[in-house]
């Protein structure tokens, strides 16, 4: 299994390293948005996944790390003499001091306790920001330019992709690393049993708080490598809705899992990347992904190669490609029937067709998907529930298929 673990990592770094040369310039900047999201991601992880003690505010340390670094690189331009690859670093230790001084805080409570004081903590200083502007900017944020250094301008994105590549690489690398050294077991004490350590004599309340620095340091470089990205930054980064996303995408790819939240991360991402110029409504998909990942499949993404490693000594391979393609199928036609419905509906429920109607007249045609729909009619309304309904058909079908397969095998 750790052959396969690395012979997949070696896999995903070299496509990585040598794909996105070849890929036009909005695909490298969705790159970096994805591998930006998936460091931040596995960061929060260390904390929720691994420590137990999930954080509503995580997003106070991500946007420190950003107005940190953009500071350093004015700080850069002013004076010059420190390298600009380097600059990340700042971040780094922005998240850090924030999250000593936040987590001394944080930790004295665990469970809802420890969220709400988090949540709260991440308020005060979103609060806060408009008024420092000073150091957020106020409105109009706070601005910055990458400095050549090393013989690279870092005026092309293709070579801000690899300085991101390189330090979110080596952040999710000693992330890993942190797990798999005595400090990073005991996080599963701080999840499953806080007593028993305190009865076996270690200091609850400093393992959280080491935990919790760690965490927010690196969040910390996920906002620096989004400050040498965007060479801006505004006090909206404190608002909720980013520690909603990272929240969001950590379960979606599954928290259980050491790269379950990157996976979560670099797909929402992704995701997003390439829905939102589509349709307004994409945030409703979203949601409507993380609900079903929650009820159907609660160990995330990443649970789908646990399954296939599971059963793939009993099953052979084209078995297993079969039933996992019978599900896709039916979750695709589910999908359609539910795109089709949401669509229509932002059209019809839209202020500017409601304007159209006229009492006693038919309702004005729809060009959707490259069709004249008329919602009127009752086979337009009729078709996407029937779409809906023959896919999750579909899905209970399959599953049922694959359990007669598993009685077949196990007797």
């Amino acid at each position: 299994m750790k052959s396969i673990h690395a012979t997949t990592l070696l896999a995903l770094l070299a496509l990585l390293l040598f794909v996105p040369p070849y890929l036009p310039t909005t695909l490298v900047n969705a790159g970096i948005q994805m591998l930006i999201a998936a460091l931040f991601a596995t960061a929060f992880n260390v904390l929720a996944g691994q420590g137990g003690m999930l954080s509503f505010g995580h997003s106070a340390y991500f946007a420190i790390g950003t107005f940190a670094t953009i500071h350093a690189m004015n700080a850069v331009e002013a004076i010059a003499g420190f390298p600009t690859p380097l600059l990340p670093l700042a971040g780094f230790v922005g998240g850090g001091l924030l999250g000593v001084a936040a987590g001394w805080f944080s930790t004295q409570r665990s469970g809802v306790y420890f969220a709400m004081v988090t949540l709260a903590l991440a308020e005060l200083l979103h609060a806060l920001a408009p008024h420092l502007s000073g150091i957020f900017g106020g409105e109009g944020g706070v601005s910055a330019m990458r400095m050549p250094a090393w013989g690279l301008t870092f005026g092309s994105s293709i070579e801000v992709y690899y300085l991101t590549l390189f330090w979110a690489a080596l952040g999710i690398a000693l992330l890993y690393y942190f797990t798999r050294t005595p400090l990073g077991r005991l996080c599963e004490g701080l999840r499953e049993n806080t007593h028993r350590l305190g009865f076996l004599g270690y200091d609850v309340h400093r393992l959280r708080l080491m935990v919790f620095t760690i965490s927010a340091a690196f969040s910390g470089l996920a906002g620096a490598l989004l400050a040498m990205s965007n060479e801006a930054a505004n006090y909206v980064l404190f608002d909720m809705n980013l520690s909603a996303q990272v929240v969001l995408n950590a379960y979606i790819g599954g928290i259980g899992a050491f790269f379950g939240p990157a996976l979560g991360a670099a797909v929402m991402t992704f995701f997003g990347y390439a829905v939102s110029d589509l349709t307004r409504t994409w945030l409703l998909y979203q949601g409507v992904i993380f609900v079903l990942v929650m009820m159907f499949m609660p160990a995330g993404l990443f649970s789908i190669g646990r399954w296939w490693r599971t059963h793939r000594d009993r099953h052979s391979p084209g078995r297993l490609g079969a039933v996992f393609a019978g599900w896709a199928c039916g979750c695709l036609l589910a999908a359609a029937g539910l795109v089709f419905l949401v669509e229509m509906l932002a059209v019809v429920l839209a202020q500017d067709y409601q304007s159209l109607l006229v009492a006693g007249q038919p309702w004005p045609a729809v060009a959707l998907f490259g069709l004249n729909l008329r919602p009127g009619q009752f086979l337009v309304w009729l078709a996407p529930l029937l779409l809906i309904a023959l896919g999750v058909v579909w899905v209970l079908w399959v599953g049922r298929r694959w359990a007669a397969l598993r009685e077949e095998y196990a007797s």
